[in-house]
Protein backbone atom coordinates (compact mmCIF):
# COMPACT_ATOMS: atom_id res chain seq x y z
CA UNK A 1 0.00 0.00 0.00
CA UNK A 2 1.00 3.75 -0.35
CA UNK A 3 1.58 6.17 2.03
CA UNK A 4 -2.24 6.64 2.60
CA UNK A 5 -2.68 3.08 3.70
CA UNK A 6 -4.36 4.26 6.91
CA UNK A 7 -6.61 6.62 5.27
CA UNK A 8 -7.65 3.77 2.70
CA UNK A 9 -7.95 1.45 5.83
CA UNK A 10 -10.08 3.82 7.20
CA UNK A 11 -12.57 4.43 4.71
CA UNK A 12 -12.45 0.39 3.79
CA UNK A 13 -13.66 -0.31 7.57
CA UNK A 14 -15.65 2.97 7.19
CA UNK A 15 -17.70 1.41 4.07
CA UNK A 16 -18.09 -2.00 6.60
CA UNK A 17 -19.75 -0.07 9.04
CA UNK A 18 -22.05 1.92 6.96
CA UNK A 19 -23.50 -1.66 4.89
CA UNK A 20 -23.65 -3.24 8.31
CA UNK A 21 -25.34 0.12 9.90
CA UNK A 22 -27.82 0.38 6.42
CA UNK A 23 -28.79 -3.99 6.80
CA UNK A 24 -29.86 -3.22 10.30
CA UNK A 25 -32.32 -0.91 9.24
CA UNK A 26 -31.17 1.93 12.03
CA UNK A 27 -31.29 5.29 9.86
CA UNK A 28 -28.20 7.27 10.51
CA UNK A 29 -24.22 7.54 9.92
CA UNK A 30 -21.41 6.60 10.72
CA UNK A 31 -19.17 9.30 11.61
CA UNK A 32 -15.31 9.09 11.80
CA UNK A 33 -13.39 10.95 14.08
CA UNK A 34 -12.72 11.49 17.87
CA UNK A 35 -15.74 10.75 20.12
CA UNK A 36 -16.35 14.35 21.73
CA UNK A 37 -15.97 16.08 18.21
CA UNK A 38 -18.89 18.50 17.58
CA UNK A 39 -19.23 16.51 14.05
CA UNK A 40 -20.11 13.20 15.91
CA UNK A 41 -23.38 14.99 16.97
CA UNK A 42 -26.27 12.56 16.35
CA UNK A 43 -24.33 10.03 14.49
CA UNK A 44 -25.45 6.31 14.68
CA UNK A 45 -21.60 4.87 15.37
CA UNK A 46 -18.44 6.46 15.77
CA UNK A 47 -15.42 5.31 14.11
CA UNK A 48 -11.82 6.25 15.94
CA UNK A 49 -8.72 5.14 15.77
CA UNK A 50 -7.11 5.89 18.79
CA UNK A 51 -3.68 3.86 18.46
CA UNK A 52 -1.32 2.80 15.72
CA UNK A 53 1.98 0.64 15.92
CA UNK A 54 4.40 -1.21 14.30
CA UNK A 55 3.70 -4.90 14.00
CA UNK A 56 6.79 -6.18 15.36
CA UNK A 57 5.87 -9.72 13.90
CA UNK A 58 6.82 -8.28 10.32
CA UNK A 59 8.82 -5.80 10.73
CA UNK A 60 11.80 -7.95 9.59
CA UNK A 61 9.71 -9.37 6.15
CA UNK A 62 9.68 -8.55 2.42
CA UNK A 63 6.01 -7.26 1.41
CA UNK A 64 4.46 -9.08 -1.41
CA UNK A 65 1.55 -8.17 -3.66
CA UNK A 66 -0.21 -9.25 -6.58
CA UNK A 67 0.87 -7.04 -9.68
CA UNK A 68 -2.38 -5.21 -11.32
CA UNK A 69 -0.06 -5.34 -14.49
CA UNK A 70 1.96 -8.38 -14.71
CA UNK A 71 4.86 -8.83 -15.34
CA UNK A 72 6.17 -9.21 -12.81
CA UNK A 73 3.40 -10.90 -11.25
CA UNK A 74 3.96 -10.32 -7.83
CA UNK A 75 5.88 -7.29 -6.17
CA UNK A 76 8.32 -7.11 -3.99
CA UNK A 77 8.70 -3.99 -1.27
CA UNK A 78 11.66 -3.95 1.05
CA UNK A 79 11.52 -2.01 4.04
CA UNK A 80 8.01 -1.59 4.23
CA UNK A 81 5.74 -0.35 7.41
CA UNK A 82 4.22 -3.13 9.01
CA UNK A 83 1.32 -1.17 11.36
CA UNK A 84 -1.75 -2.54 13.49
CA UNK A 85 -4.46 0.23 13.60
CA UNK A 86 -6.70 -0.29 16.62
CA UNK A 87 -10.71 1.39 16.07
CA UNK A 88 -12.87 2.17 18.53
CA UNK A 89 -16.68 1.57 17.49
CA UNK A 90 -18.83 3.67 19.90
CA UNK A 91 -22.74 3.95 19.97
CA UNK A 92 -23.10 7.11 18.74
CA UNK A 93 -25.23 10.26 20.16
CA UNK A 94 -28.17 10.24 17.73
CA UNK A 95 -31.58 11.57 19.27
CA UNK A 96 -33.52 9.34 20.93
CA UNK A 97 -34.95 8.15 24.69
CA UNK A 98 -33.05 5.24 24.83
CA UNK A 99 -29.58 3.46 23.41
CA UNK A 100 -31.29 0.14 22.31
CA UNK A 101 -31.82 1.00 18.94
CA UNK A 102 -28.04 2.37 18.64
CA UNK A 103 -27.26 -1.06 20.45
CA UNK A 104 -28.97 -3.16 17.60
CA UNK A 105 -26.86 -1.52 15.52
CA UNK A 106 -23.77 -2.04 17.12
CA UNK A 107 -24.58 -6.08 17.39
CA UNK A 108 -25.11 -5.72 13.70
CA UNK A 109 -21.88 -3.99 12.99
CA UNK A 110 -20.10 -7.04 15.22
CA UNK A 111 -22.04 -9.28 13.26
CA UNK A 112 -21.03 -8.50 9.82
CA UNK A 113 -17.05 -7.71 10.79
CA UNK A 114 -16.97 -10.93 12.55
CA UNK A 115 -18.56 -13.75 9.61
CA UNK A 116 -16.11 -11.71 7.17
CA UNK A 117 -13.36 -10.29 8.91
CA UNK A 118 -11.39 -9.55 5.49
CA UNK A 119 -10.93 -6.06 3.73
CA UNK A 120 -9.98 -6.38 0.73
CA UNK A 121 -10.32 -5.01 -2.28
CA UNK A 122 -9.39 -1.86 -5.01
CA UNK A 123 -10.08 0.31 -2.25
CA UNK A 124 -6.77 -0.89 -0.38
CA UNK A 125 -4.66 -1.47 -3.11
CA UNK A 126 -5.61 -5.23 -3.38
CA UNK A 127 -4.14 -6.54 -0.05
CA UNK A 128 -5.79 -7.90 2.61
CA UNK A 129 -6.45 -6.85 6.06
CA UNK A 130 -8.03 -8.80 9.12
CA UNK A 131 -9.98 -6.97 11.52
CA UNK A 132 -10.54 -9.11 14.74
CA UNK A 133 -12.33 -7.99 17.67
CA UNK A 134 -10.06 -6.60 20.23
CA UNK A 135 -10.53 -7.10 24.14
CA UNK A 136 -10.39 -4.35 26.20
CA UNK A 137 -9.72 -4.33 30.14
CA UNK A 138 -12.17 -1.99 31.82
CA UNK A 139 -8.39 0.16 32.61
CA UNK A 140 -7.70 0.39 29.42
CA UNK A 141 -11.58 1.64 28.03
CA UNK A 142 -10.94 4.11 31.30
CA UNK A 143 -7.65 5.49 29.59
CA UNK A 144 -9.13 5.68 26.25
CA UNK A 145 -12.00 8.03 27.04
CA UNK A 146 -10.04 9.58 29.28
CA UNK A 147 -9.12 10.99 26.59
CA UNK A 148 -12.01 12.86 26.14
CA UNK A 149 -13.36 14.64 29.14
CA UNK A 150 -16.45 16.41 27.89
CA UNK A 151 -17.73 13.46 26.50
CA UNK A 152 -20.16 10.90 28.44
CA UNK A 153 -19.09 7.36 27.89
CA UNK A 154 -20.97 5.41 26.03
CA UNK A 155 -20.80 1.46 24.85
CA UNK A 156 -18.18 0.79 22.86
CA UNK A 157 -16.14 -1.92 21.05
CA UNK A 158 -12.19 -2.23 19.56
CA UNK A 159 -11.21 -3.68 16.54
CA UNK A 160 -7.25 -4.87 15.51
CA UNK A 161 -6.89 -4.20 11.34
CA UNK A 162 -3.81 -5.75 10.42
CA UNK A 163 -1.58 -5.69 8.15
CA UNK A 164 -1.19 -2.51 6.97
CA UNK A 165 1.63 -2.39 4.76
CA UNK A 166 3.08 1.43 3.81
CA UNK A 167 5.31 0.38 1.23
CA UNK A 168 8.50 2.65 -0.25
CA UNK A 169 7.04 4.57 -3.51
CA UNK A 170 8.67 1.71 -5.79
CA UNK A 171 9.29 -1.61 -5.68
CA UNK A 172 12.20 -3.47 -5.41
CA UNK A 173 13.30 -4.88 -8.94
CA UNK A 174 13.48 -8.67 -9.66
CA UNK A 175 15.50 -10.73 -11.72
CA UNK A 176 13.47 -12.61 -14.73
CA UNK A 177 12.76 -15.99 -13.71
CA UNK A 178 15.14 -18.40 -15.53
CA UNK A 179 13.75 -20.26 -18.80
CA UNK A 180 16.15 -22.08 -20.17
CA UNK A 181 19.50 -22.99 -18.59
CA UNK A 182 22.16 -23.81 -21.01
CA UNK A 183 26.21 -23.08 -21.06
CA UNK A 184 27.71 -22.91 -24.09
CA UNK A 185 31.76 -23.23 -23.61
CA UNK A 186 33.10 -22.72 -26.94
CA UNK A 187 33.40 -24.05 -30.30
CA UNK A 188 34.90 -27.41 -30.57
CA UNK A 189 39.03 -27.49 -30.32
CA UNK A 190 40.17 -29.67 -33.76
CA UNK A 191 41.70 -33.10 -33.30
CA UNK A 192 44.91 -32.29 -34.84
CA UNK A 193 45.15 -29.30 -32.17
CA UNK A 194 45.87 -32.22 -29.74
Amino acid sequence: MKGNAILQVTRALYDRLVAALTASGVPGTVFVGPLDDPGASGAALILFLYRIEASTALRNREHRVVSANPPPSVLVFQNSLPLNLYFLVTVGTKPGPTEETLLGALGYVMQSLQSDPDLTGAKIDHDTIHVSLEPLSTEEISRIWALFPTANYRTSVAYLATPVWIDPPDPDLIAPPVMQDRLNAGSKIPESRL
